[in-house]
């Protein structure tokens, strides 16, 4: 006992006992080092895109970075704010941003998007913690309901600007290792399951993410396409094809708009997964997953409510 000194009889204890304030948890972990291994695990898919999309992925991936970047600059001097860019967060929505349109997608319709996401989702809602919803998710859905025609112009990869459609809207079927690989029409981000996998493993080993909300997701997908009339042969098709894979480890993830209590995040993925088989099996949208995310991000409140503890001496005695 370093810290005590001894006076007659008694013994007085020097600094060993320390009151001070909340939080008693201390961490190195910053949101710029979360955001960097988020990052690291899409470079894959950013190098699966360009191989497969060619350099106009890498430049549409580039400018919506940019346009995330300088909108969060921007707003936040406006707002006469702590410019926070450096945090990096900006750069993953913009990254996000571009994986979610087709590699056709006009640039500064792109950037827009990028903008959108920042300013209205995230900052309007008071920034980085704060916002109700997945950032490039939203943005994803403007662009959908502004330019539907664009954002379904979906290119053939290793060709020259060849449109086709995707598999879920009624384009060939690739085969499976093919949609594994990423050699298949769709979004920038999403064709590579291959790709997405190892980041979405970096995460993991990272335990920047754990594998929570991604199975369950997954499997209640599995589960609900199975039960609302997809063929069981058709079930791998399904998981390889679209956003899915990418949507669960990278979007139904973000810590913002996801539970934290472990009930809620089970409870959220199986919301995740009869939305997304719902839309896919019956709506007019071939794809389910962006607005399966959105919706369950607004739920997340109610979800937290009817699954988080209750706090010590609350609820009495039964008699």
């Amino acid at each position: 006992m370093e810290n005590t000194e001894v006076r007659g009889n008694e013994v007085v204890l020097d600094e060993l006992l320390v009151v001070s304030s909340a939080p008693h948890i201390r961490t190195e972990l910053t949101v710029q080092r979360v955001m960097l291994d988020v990052i690291i695990a899409m470079a894959p898919a950013i190098l699966a895109a360009g191989y497969f999309f060619g350099i106009r992925s890498l430049i549409t991936i580039a400018a919506s970075v940019i346009g995330a970047v300088v909108a969060e600059a921007l707003i936040q001097r406006a707002l006469k704010q702590e410019v926070t860019i450096r945090d990096l967060s900006a750069v993953v929505t913009g990254i996000l941003v571009a994986f979610n349109v087709p590699v056709s997608m006009p640039i500064w319709m792109v950037v827009l998007g990028s903008v959108f996401a920042i300013i209205v989702v995230k900052q309007f809602f008071g920034g980085l913690g704060s916002n109700f919803m997945n950032p490039a998710l939203a943005a994803r859905a403007v662009l959908m309901a502004s330019w539907g025609k664009e954002m379904s112009n979906f290119t053939a990869p290793l060709t020259d600007m060849v449109s086709q459609a995707t598999p879920l809207s009624g384009g060939p079927m690739p085969a499976v290792m093919d949609l594994f690989i990423g050699n298949m029409p769709g979004t920038i981000g999403e064709v590579s399951k291959l790709a997405l996998l190892i980041g979405a493993a970096y995460l993991v080993y990272r335990q920047v993410i754990s594998l929570r909300i991604p199975l369950v997701y997954i499997g209640s997908t599995v589960v609900f396409l199975l039960l609302t009339g997809t063929p069981a042969n058709q079930i791998l098709n399904q998981v390889l094809s679209g956003g899915l894979i990418l949507g669960a480890f990278f979007m139904a993830t973000d810590y913002v708009t996801c539970p934290i209590t472990k009930k809620g995040q089970i409870v959220f993925g199986v919301g995740l997964g009869l939305l997304t088989a719902i839309i896919r099996n019956f709506g007019g949208y071939p794809e389910g997953v962006s607005y399966a995310i959105l919706i369950m991000n607004m739920c997340v409140p109610l979800i937290e409510k009817f699954t988080s503890d209750k706090p010590f001496g609350v609820g009495g005695v039964k008699e």
